[in-house]
């Protein structure tokens, strides 16, 4: 099946103040989300048991678990193996903006289900 998905009329929504989500892709074997993360914006602390690649667009981008930080520029993909805790963070004082992959795909409304309890 040949399926396209238009950002402007991707379903989306913000986890928290001025991060944004957008769901370009949302099946069973993959999903991938498009991400606008403010400036010095940390997820809260979190694991999926989804494999996930994060792709750096635009900025900068940290990503720590319990053993490690890695520092992510445009263009760089960054993988975190399912069930890791870690922490997204946007370093910068402008906007990061990436790509999410989950695989196998993973619900959208994951923050919303989880109850994020992170800083605004």
């Amino acid at each position: 099946m040949l399926k396209l998905i238009r950002f402007n009329e991707a379903e989306s929504y913000q986890p928290q103040k001025g991060w944004k989500r957008a769901s370009l892709m949302a099946e069973k074997e993959i999903s991938i989300e498009h991400f606008v993360k403010p400036p010095g914006h940390a997820s809260p602390s979190h694991h999926h048991q989804n494999t996930q690649v994060l792709v750096v667009l635009k900025g900068r981008i940290t990503v720590e678990t319990d053993s490690s930080l890695v520092e992510a520029g445009e263009g760089d993909a960054v993988y975190v193996s399912p069930g890791e805790e870690h922490v997204v963070t946007n370093p910068l004082s402008e906007s990061a903006i990436g790509l999410d992959i989950f695989v196998p795909g993973r619900s959208f409304d994951f923050w919303r289900k989880r109850g994020n309890s992170g800083p605004a």
